[in-house]
């Protein structure tokens, strides 16, 4: 509704003269050469190569801006009005660099491609309005230019990121990926799945009351949940170990601890405790099964070795919770 009523308060392109359009172009010249720079230092660090194709992207954007302010300036004077993307009702809009970090590899350049893209329509559209031949040769001329930048791109790509480079960036890529996300989520899946066995099946055959034991579930999945984010978050800031974010792996530890003890302890919330309980047993093998899979995929563990340290274990501790339940 808010962005609604923001966008009443905006010019319609259609409305902008031709030194209001050559305006705008300059200002989002600029952006894209600022955000394109962004991209360059947040690489940097992880992805040298790659960098130094959105340093030459940036340097590109600004030679636009450039020929963008000569012409603007031999058309209409020095005073540039300013004019930006968010003051043109309907126009495409640019992240800011900082609300996508940290930056993945092939992320970035997906952004960058429809960042040309929109950049080349607009160009189009612009031309399409210019009434001034050399400002609609200009805008012609960018206008291919964005087009050919996705061909600039993968050229930049082939001189500073060849086949082994690109495999090392995306190698570098996958392991952070693993480190941040995967390898906390999997540790917090497998505790939660786990460790909440014993209490939930214990409570489940010591009572057989499906309320109190979907409680005892509750209470042991976001308990265990709470503690398992906070440890993976305190324990490591990631600055030294390269794990990443600790609030992000902090949140898919916690996160995953939880959605590991609830699988087999929302089947209690059906009446019927027989049924609920061979439910909640089907789910536990399912979970188990689940985490052999990531172990197999992600952390390249063989599968018969993941299987007998997950399944096995896990069928241990199912055990020893209805025998204990029994007792």
């Amino acid at each position: 509704m808010l962005q609604r009523l923001m966008s009443f308060s905006r010019r319609s392109f259609d409305s902008l003269s031709e030194a209001e359009i050559l305006a705008l172009a300059i200002s989002s010249e600029e952006e894209d050469s600022r955000i394109y720079a962004a991209y360059a230092d947040g690489l940097s660090a992880t992805y040298p190569a790659s960098a130094r194709v959105f340093e030459e992207m940036a340097a590109e954007e600004n030679e636009h801006r450039r020929r963008l302010i000569d012409m603007f300036e031999s058309r209409y004077g020095g005073h540039i009005p300013l004019i930006r993307r968010e003051h043109v009702r309907g126009f495409y809009e640019r992240r800011p660099d900082w609300l996508v970090r940290p930056l993945g590899l092939e992320k970035t350049r997906a952004m960058a491609e429809q960042m040309e893209e929109q950049a080349a329509r607009f160009y189009q559209a612009a031309e399409a309005r210019a009434s001034d031949p050399g400002v609609r040769k200009l805008l012609g001329d960018l206008a291919a230019a964005e087009l050919g930048h996705e061909k600039l791109a993968r050229r930049l790509v082939e001189t500073h990121t060849p086949d082994d480079v690109r495999s090392e960036e995306d190698q570098a890529e996958r392991r952070q990926f693993i480190l941040t996300f995967v390898q906390p989520g999997l540790a917090g899946l497998m505790d939660g799945s786990v460790s909440t066995l014993a209490p939930i099946f214990a409570a489940a055959f010591a009572t057989g009351d499906t309320t109190q034991t979907f409680l005892v579930g509750l209470s042991a999945s976001v308990g265990a949940g709470i503690s398992m984010g906070f440890t993976e978050a305190a324990h490591d800031d990631g600055k030294i170990s390269g794990r990443g974010s600790p609030v992000k792996r902090g949140l898919a530890s916690g996160i995953m601890t939880a959605i590991g003890g609830l699988g087999h302890a929302l089947p209690y919330l059906i009446p019927d405790f027989l049924t609920a309980t061979v439910i909640a047993i089907c789910v536990v093998f399912v979970e188990l099964w689940a985490i052999t899979w990531i172990q197999h995929r992600y952390m390249e563990t063989p599968w018969l070795r993941a299987a007998l340290q997950v399944v096995l274990g896990g069928s241990l501790v199912l055990a020893a919770g209805i025998l204990i339940g029994n007792a």
